[in-house]
């Protein structure tokens, strides 16, 4: 059934982010013609414009990430906290399952908006020409042939430490869906100004969970913890600290997701 939940997520978050994205490259596309032949046109109309063009793409690039989140929280907010809620919550399955299709789907179109505003950078401000001067110079080969000299002299795990940095960006990108649907489920228990209510307790809610953090790196620095002789390698450290944000991570995720789900089964207000 989670498949289910997932792929209709997607059909119809997918007619809003899609747009979006052909769009953005649009203006990729036109940011590139202005900057390479526009903006120093002798001509004011044409050089305006062009620089308007490129205004526009700057705009965009901001509006993708923007646009992908108020999507996340509307999709949340009136497919589960609102009318449609009555139909979502008669279906055969668990409250859990709902909320993971919104944590999953949200997450690829975080995902997929980074990657788009990635390559709508590079084409916006790259030139073809000049890409091919880099890739094919010897102070590439030089940068390239450093990098795996440090591989083989410090024994650094690529594979380990790509996978624990995606794992990371995995679930940040789910800790900030679940961070608004916890103070959506909240304040949508309430009778009258839900919406207020649940921007209030975002804040709130944003304010314990920084309080706490405060508290805790307190304590760890109080006992010493950051200067204990670990006697680790400068490699081994880095594994140490990206497991340490997993971790944190992990343990802030699921505080956001118990909020969530107890408040879902234990307090769903639909009036």
């Amino acid at each position: 059934m989670l498949r289910k939940l997932i792929k209709h997520e997607f059909r119809a978050t997918a007619r809003v982010m899609g747009p979006l994205f052909l769009i953005m490259l649009a203006l990729a596309l036109t940011a590139n013609l202005s900057l390479r032949f526009m903006l120093d046109s002798k001509i004011f109309i044409i050089s305006f414009l062009g620089g308007l063009l490129l205004v526009a793409f700057t705009v965009g690039l901001f509006a993708m990430i923007v646009m992908s989140i108020v999507l996340m929280v509307n999709r949340f907010r009136t497919n589960l906290m609102g009318d449609e809620g009555y139909i979502m919550f008669t279906l055969p399955v668990s409250s859990h399952k709902l909320v993971w299709s919104k944590i999953i789907v949200s997450s690829v179109w975080f995902i997929a908006a980074g990657v788009v505003d990635f390559f709508s950078g590079m084409i916006a401000f790259c030139d073809l020409d000049v890409l091919r001067d880099i890739f094919s110079s010897a102070s590439f080969t030089n940068i390239v042939d450093g990098f795996a000299y440090l591989l083989r002299e410090y024994g650094v795990n690529v594979p380990l430490a790509a996978a624990e940095i995606l794992l990371l960006c995995l679930l940040g990108c789910a800790v900030m869906c679940l961070q608004f649907y916890a103070a959506l489920a909240v304040g949508h228990s309430f009778d009258n100004h839900k919406m207020a209510l649940s921007v209030a307790f975002f804040f709130g809610i944003q304010f314990a969970f920084q309080f706490l953090g405060g508290m805790v790196t307190y304590a760890i620095d109080r006992f010493g913890m950051f200067y204990w002789d670990w006697d680790l390698t400068s490699v081994a450290e880095t594994h140490l600290f990206l497991g340490v944000c997993i971790l944190a991570e992990a343990l802030v995720g699921g505080a956001y997701y118990l909020i969530t789900t107890v408040m879902l089964n234990k307090r769903l207000n639909l009036q």
